[in-house]
């Protein structure tokens, strides 16, 4: 058998974990797993987080619609021609109003 061959079925039957020399393997290969394990879990959580985002943007988007038919109709509503059609009869005054002043003495 050539070494390439040698190497590869070694390397296919887990010698390298098993020789003498397998616990610089172990370490290297335990601490890639917990770098993957927390990239992993780092990933879920960003994917979480984006969700968040898009279902709170939406519900903005909602609330902001809402807003602006609600200010929109209270302009309407506001309107002296609509204030002018609820009471009827009722015509602008010739003079302005005046202004009402209230004085409190303390004794």
């Amino acid at each position: 058998m050539s070494k390439v061959k040698k190497r590869i079925y070694n390397f296919l039957r887990g010698s390298f974990l098993t020789d003498e020399y397998a616990s610089k393997n172990w370490k290297i290969i335990i601490f890639i797993v917990t770098l993957l394990l927390f990239m992993i879990n780092s990933a879920h959580n960003i994917d979480k987080k984006v969700i968040l985002i898009a279902k709170l943007n939406k519900k903005k988007r909602e609330l902001r619609a809402e807003y602006v038919d609600t200010g929109t109709l209270l302009m309407r509503i506001k309107m002296e021609s609509t204030i002018r059609e609820k009471v009827k009869g009722l015509k602008p005054a010739k003079e302005a109003p005046k202004k009402i002043k209230l004085i409190y003495k303390k004794d």
